[in-house]
């Protein structure tokens, strides 16, 4: 008979601070693989593909390191070995922060238009996520091969034992990671932060190890190491444009959000995951109309025809407003001055986000008055449901990614949803990003909007902008553009001048009930992303 060797009479507690070097290391796992969508998202957006990218990447360094592993676990010093990958696991991930922004700006050039995006962002957010992550995921991917090697020897257990062992370990810290990560590390600690804490997990998986060696063994490097990255990790990157004033940024449950001032003219600007000049919401000193091309201005054109099909009365009504994406509140600010005098303003509006909503409050004069409604943290969909119906106006104003629409947001059953919330006579308005009219993502919205209605929608570009307008009526009609009711004498100026040139055939287009389409939306089927890259394409095609 043989006896025992030393490495299996080990005390059980060198497999217990194992199985807990497994459980910090999937818990940093998940860290990572959530955090990394979002550590990009200021220049690629958080849409489908971006995560399908980033999850590719992160699987396919696991796999890798699951290879690596496995031969690591056949060498004479597995533990050494172990701990050589959770010392660059700890200074992988505690680098990724640092180094995020140059690597994505490498790969999204500047001067970038609206149908490049699309395929920037498709190719562009894989190649940095592989630039970025592969290497932690494939050093984190070794660690599980490794533990079960040791957990096998120390315990004398069988391999599927030691395995069951540890892949329970790893995933009850990986559920920790799930939840640790999106409600507490990512609103309270931001982006780099996060990626601190994960590379600090792997340091206690270290340490955890540690402590089942023998005193001889010594201090591993991944200690001076990981206090050397904790000093880089310090250093602040730039963070707004040079001709923009960062007023402050902060980190969501959701996204990243911050607020710039123009250096020129003053305008502060809401931005959500943009690394570019894109925005969301828009703020200028006075309320009303703002200054320049912005499509928020088309909103007070349903309230001004509204006023004008009863000239003869010009009694004060209430005019009650509801906005879908209503982030920091333009559409309010310029509904309250410059909504016709008689039309007294209630206002109900619907943000996700309330990180939004708290910087709109302090930075873009988001105000709530008692007829207004401010609802933050709901989905606009459900969060519509729970008002009271008989609105004379819907905005629905909402993007997730950057450029993209939720799709749920466009389908054939939440347009009828909407219809039964809107009084009779009521407008729903639709802000599309695009640059033409026949855009297969405008025509498929516009199209199951109409059918939603039984009514025509209108399809206007918006003169200086990339952005089209939906507009459409329940149980009347929608001014025609070049008709004596689209610019009648008793518009204002300013109000005309919106207006100005849209009366041109090019420039805006109807889809009726009876108009052929090539897809309604629905809630089972809505490709949103892919009717946005063949919209994309159309317009590269010069069509």
């Amino acid at each position: 008979m043989t006896s025992p060797s030393p490495r299996q009479t080990e005390s059980l507690s060198g497999s217990l601070n194992l199985l807990i070097t497994a459980a910090l290391s999937g818990a940093s796992v998940m860290v990572i693989e959530l955090a990394a969508v979002r550590l990009i998202a200021p220049w690629f957006g958080t849409s489908l593909v971006v995560w399908s990218n980033v999850i590719a990447v992160v699987l396919l360094g696991l796999a890798l390191g699951y290879l690596l592993g496995a031969r690591f676990s056949r060498s004479d010093a597995p533990e050494s070995r172990l701990l050589t990958l959770l010392a660059i696991g700890a200074l992988a991930t505690a680098w990724t922060p640092l180094i995020a922004g140059p690597v994505a700006r490498t790969f999204v050039p500047s001067g970038l238009t609206l149908d490049q995006a699309v395929g920037v962002f498709r190719w562009g957010s894989l190649a940095t996520a592989l630039s970025l992550f592969l290497l932690p995921a494939l050093v984190l991917g070794g660690v599980g091969p490794l533990v079960t090697e040791l957990v096998a020897i120390r315990g004398g257990l069988h391999s599927g034992d030691a395995g069951g062992r540890v892949l329970f370990a790893s995933t009850v810290g990986s559920l920790l990671g799930v939840f640790g990560t999106s409600y507490w590390a990512v609103p309270e600690l931001g982006m780099r932060g996060t990626f601190f804490l994960a590379a600090g997990l792997l340091t206690l998986a270290a340490g955890a190890l540690l402590l089942g060696r023998r005193a001889r063994h010594g201090v591993p490097p991944v200690l001076l190491l990981f206090v050397v990255a904790g000093g880089l990790f310090a250093l602040e990157p730039a963070d707004a444009q040079s001709d923009m004033k960062l007023l402050e940024v902060r980190e969501s449950p959701y996204q990243r959000v911050r607020v710039v001032e123009s250096t020129a003219d003053g305008k502060r600007f809401l931005q959500v995951n943009e690394s570019t000049n894109s925005f969301q919401s828009v703020w200028q000193k006075d309320a009303g109309l703002l200054t320049g091309s912005f499509y928020y201005n088309d909103f007070v054109l349903p309230a001004w025809w509204t006023a004008l099909e009863a000239a003869s009365d010009a009694a004060p009504r209430s005019w009650r407003v509801l906005c879908i994406g209503m982030g920091g509140g333009t559409s309010k600010r310029v509904l309250e001055g410059a909504l016709p005098t008689h039309f007294q303003l209630a206002y109900s509006g619907i943000e996700l986000d309330p990180v939004v909503v708290e910087l709109a409050r302090k930075w873009c004069d988001l105000t709530e008055g008692p007829n207004d409604q401010i609802i933050a943290g709901l989905d606009g969909r459900a969060g519509a449901r729970l008002l009271d119906p008989g609105f004379d106006q819907i905005i629905v104003d909402a993007y997730a990614n950057q450029i993209e629409i939720p799709p749920h947001l466009v389908t054939l059953q939440f347009f009828k949803e909407l219809k039964d919330q809107l009084a009779p006579g009521g407008w729903i308005q639709i802000n599309v990003g695009g640059e033409s009219t026949t855009a297969p993502l405008v025509k498929a919205i516009a199209g199951t909007l109409s059918r939603a209605l039984d009514a025509s929608v209108l399809i206007m570009q918006v003169p200086g902008t990339r952005n089209l307008e939906l507009v459409a009526r329940v149980g009347a009609t929608v001014p025609t553009p070049s008709s004596t009711s689209w610019k009648p004498e008793g518009l204002p100026a300013q109000i005309r001048s919106l207006l100005q040139g849209r009366d041109v055939r090019g420039q805006w287009d109807w889809v009726g009930p009876s108009s052929p389409v090539d897809l309604i939306l629905t809630d089972d089927r809505a490709p949103v992303e892919t009717l946005e890259l063949m919209s994309l394409e159309q317009l590269r095609a010069g069509a």
